[in-house]
C-alpha cells in the first residue's frame, strides 16, 4: 500500500530541497524525521512537514500499519517562477528569478 501527501508552490528551488531529498529516501519513516528535525536547512522543516502529512494521511486508512511505513520516493518538480527585477548601476535593471517548487512524498509499508 502506498500513500502520499503533495505541497505545491513551495518558495523554494527545487535544487536545495535535492539535498534533503537523499539524506532521506529509502529509511523508514521515524527515522526520516529524525534526520529532517536536525538538518538547519529551510528546505528540511518544509520536507519534515510533507513526510507528517502524508503519515497523517496513512493514519486515516485502517488497512495500513503507520509503525512499518517508508520514505519509498521523494520527488520535487520545478513549479513556476516569479520574475523579478533589481535595480542596478547606470539605469539598467537585472532579471532575478524566484523559483518554487512541488514537492511530493511516497510511502509505503515496509515488506518484511
Amino acid at each position: 500500500m502506498e500513500v502520499k501527501a503533495v505541497s505545491k508552490y513551495v518558495r523554494i528551488s527545487p535544487q536545495k530541497v535535492h539535498i534533503m531529498i537523499d539524506a532521506v529516501k529509502g529509511k523508514p519513516v521515524e527515522t526520516a524525521l529524525e534526520i529532517l528535525k536536525f538538518m538547519p536547512q529551510k528546505a528540511a522543516h518544509l520536507v519534515e512537514k510533507i513526510v507528517r502529512s502524508a503519515v497523517s494521511n496513512a493514519d486515516q486508512r485502517s488497512d495500513i500499519d503507520v509503525d512499518s511505513l517508508v520514505v519509498r520516493n521523494i520527488i520535487a518538480d520545478q513549479g513556476p517562477t516569479l520574475k523579478r527585477f533589481k535595480a542596478r548601476a547606470r539605469g539598467r535593471g537585472t532579471r532575478i528569478l524566484k523559483r518554487t517548487s512541488h514537492i511530493t512524498v511516497i510511502l509505503a509499508e515496509e515488506t518484511t
